[in-house]
């Protein structure tokens, strides 16, 4: 169960797991391929831009300030979110 304050927010489950895997490294950067990675059961191609659709769709859940693009380097779950 994901909360935001009182509000329930409903995930699907890989953002769930993508969200999860964000939360167990707050401030870190992940590049695209470690979200895969721990987020997937099953390599991608290197070149599908499946994150950046999961990580379009939480933030719209979450709010956009939550999850924060690090150019060239990936995503991080920003520390106040």
């Amino acid at each position: 169960e994901v909360r935001r304050g009182d509000a329930e927010i409903e995930l699907s489950t890989k953002e769930f797991a993508l969200l999860e895997t964000l939360m167990r490294r707050p401030g870190e950067v992940l590049s695209r391929l470690e979200l895969i990675e721990h987020a997937w059961d099953f390599a991608y191609e290197t070149r599908s831009n499946v994150v950046d659709v999961y990580v379009r769709r939480l933030r719209r859940k979450l709010g956009d300030g939550t999850i924060e693009t690090v150019r060239g380097a990936g995503y991080r779950l920003r520390g106040d979110g």
